[in-house]
């Protein structure tokens, strides 16, 4: 919905809410909104920079997590491990590895501090930030260890660029490809063009010839620069950063300190962030029932499964007032389309179970809920969490502690010439919430919905696999009856 409304910017030049696609979902009756639009905001595009380019919004609280956790911390590592089968060109990879840090200016930037202690983007040329393709030779049994150290290994943001790559080279024809990011310089989005440019350079410099990409329209500096001005200052009573907050301000108040849930052992005083995994996968018929209610209620596949999360942590003693929180792609622009880049932002969804809705009256609560935040979605939530100013503690996030994830966004894909792929686990150690489910649709060529798959992570400071299995059961049963 998201890049349709973008779509429409761009070509119409007009601002539409996404609230109108869910309410006339028709190209006949979103007609009628589109002749009665805004005029489109401000045109992304790349402008002048200062001496010191400030960090987006999202960026400076991950910036302030790794000052307060250490440059050891491995909590927002995106890591991405891919087994490498066949005649590979080693000299063609780190050549297009190159290329693509020179293309992004996000993988070549660093968070240094001015004198008066705030922080700034540094990008740097590519010779100065890329320290090349680090090459080991690993046994077979090694390689689990080896990708597992690369990705659990932190960044210091203030000195060192947000990507190292390594290769793993097993035998002649087995090798395995590991790139981490910090998640300063990425998103769960950017993994489909970073494989792209990857793939595109790749089969360029095996050719013996330089990429003949495009140049992208806009880098993330740009970004940071414009999302300033279109938001405007908390100062200005008509700003949109001034309506977005008071909105969320009425919204949120008098929030949950935390969800109450069955844990199996007290909260610690400080998080560990250490976690672990529940896998689960659920069937066609299931995955079918949740796209047709979701239909039938004007709602989204999302949103029923956020009124059935919703539902058991209450069941499981949270309440009748439930925040979730879930990222929302945050590239409102379609200029932003093929930039890798942090751009993702957080919302708090606030689930009101009061009054014993039945399960269709609590999507219809959740779809009202969800828009009016989509409608708001450009606050940052860091920001957020400075103004309602929560009870803060070492233990737990603010604001929510149970997050959502509906991985809708494009896949990732990567084709080498002369290599066959695979995906080699990355299994995480780290969890950033007390639980966080996160679900991907599987659909057939026609859209016919296939499946489900999903992960349950959990903080093991609080619950034992057994106990989010078990969680896993449920909530299965309530999307079936």
């Amino acid at each position: 919905a998201t890049r349709i409304t973008s779509r429409i910017r761009t070509t119409l030049n007009v601002e539409l809410p996404l609230r109108a696609l869910f309410e006339t979902p028709t190209v006949a009756q979103l007609a009628g909104h589109i002749s009665k639009a805004d005029t489109a905001r401000a045109t992304l595009i790349g402008v002048e920079r200062p001496a010191e380019i400030p960090l987006s919004f999202a960026q400076r609280r991950l910036w302030f997590l790794n000052r307060l956790e250490g440059a050891e911390a491995s909590t927002y590592n995106l890591p991405i491990a891919l087994r490498l089968t066949g005649t590979l060109d080693r000299t063609a990879l780190e050549a297009a590895l190159r290329d693509v840090v020179e293309r992004h200016e996000s993988l070549r930037t660093t968070y240094p501090e001015s004198a008066d202690g705030t922080p700034y983007q540094k990008v740097f040329g590519v010779d100065e930030s890329w320290s090349g393709l680090e090459v080991l030779d690993a046994a077979e049994e090694e390689v689990e260890i080896l990708v597992g150290d690369m990705a659990g290994r932190g960044f210091d943001l203030i000195a060192e660029a947000p990507v190292r790559t390594c290769l793993l080279a097993v035998d002649v024809t087995s090798h395995v490809l590991v790139v981490v990011l910090h998640h300063i310089a990425g998103d769960g989005w950017s993994m489909a063009p970073l494989a792209r440019d990857i793939a595109t350079a790749y089969e360029a410099r095996a050719e013996g010839r330089v990429p003949d990409w495009e140049p992208l329209p806009v880098q993330y500096a740009d970004y940071t620069l414009w999302q300033q001005t279109m938001l405007g200052h908390e100062s200005d009573p008509d700003s949109a950063l001034t309506r977005q907050i008071t909105y969320w301000t009425r919204t949120l108040a008098s929030l949950p300190e935390q969800l109450e849930l069955p844990w199996d052992r007290p909260r610690p005083a400080n998080s560990s962030y250490r976690g672990d995994l529940v896998s689960f996968e659920w069937d066609a018929e299931l995955h079918a029932g949740i796209v047709t209610l979701a239909r039938q209620s004007g709602a989204s596949v999302f949103m029923v499964l956020q009124a059935g999360l919703a539902t058991l942590l209450s069941r499981l003693g949270a309440g009748t007032d439930i925040p979730i929180g879930s990222p929302i792609a945050g590239r409102t622009d379609e200029a932003l389309d093929d930039v890798v880049g942090f751009f993702v932002n957080t919302l708090v969804l606030r689930t009101d179970l009061s009054g014993d809705p039945t399960f269709r009256e609590l999507i219809e609560r959740v779809r009202e809920t969800d828009l009016a935040a989509y409608a708001n979605q450009d606050v940052p939530f860091e920001r957020l969490v400075e103004v309602l100013n929560p009870a803060r503690s070492m233990s737990r996030h603010p604001l929510f502690q149970v997050s959502l994830v509906l991985q809708n966004n494009p896949q990732a894909e990567m084709t080498l010439p002369g290599l066959t792929l695979a995906g080699q686990s990355t299994r995480s150690q780290a969890a950033k919430f007390d639980l966080s489910l996160g679900i991907r649709e599987s659909v057939s060529a026609d859209g016919s919905p296939v499946g489900l798959t999903g992960v349950f992570e959990f903080a093991t400071d609080l619950f034992d696999r057994s106990t989010v299995d078990l969680f896993v059961v449920y909530l299965r049963r309530l999307l079936v009856g």
